[in-house]
């Protein structure tokens, strides 16, 4: 009988769509997140970019002007939860920009699950 997959992710993580940009070669995608968490989230894209791969994305964020320029790194790819695309964790220069962003992910979750849900979520994947 084959084990189950240990769950590897540090962060809590919500079912938000947003919509992303970013480039590949010279090219730019524009594609869909299927959740997010403070640390990272998940592309849905059928050319997902190949893994350590190093990129900055925009990230659109309902009731901000501008979109997040964030900096991501593919850690996964492949089919995952029922779709393809490309797993991608944040990477920070600035903990200033870091906070504000974990704030507003915190926002949305609270949003999409409720104060409640989140709040215990994020208690959960704090250490």
């Amino acid at each position: 009988m084959a084990s189950m997959p240990t769950e590897q992710r540090q962060h809590a993580r919500a079912p938000l769509e947003l919509h992303v940009r970013y480039r590949r070669l010279n090219s730019f995608f524009a594609d869909y997140t299927r959740n997010i968490s403070r640390g990272g989230t998940f592309i849905e894209t059928g050319t997902p970019l190949p893994l350590g791969t190093r990129f900055v994305l925009e990230l659109t964020v309902p009731g901000r002007a501008e979109p997040f320029a964030l900096s991501g790194e593919v850690i996964h790819a492949g089919a995952r939860d029922g779709a393809v695309g490309m797993g991608i964790r944040f990477l920070w220069d600035d903990d200033a920009a870091r906070i504000v962003f974990e704030e507003m992910v915190e926002g949305l979750m609270d949003r999409a699950l409720g104060a409640h849900v989140s709040a215990g979520l994020l208690r959960g994947s704090r250490r």
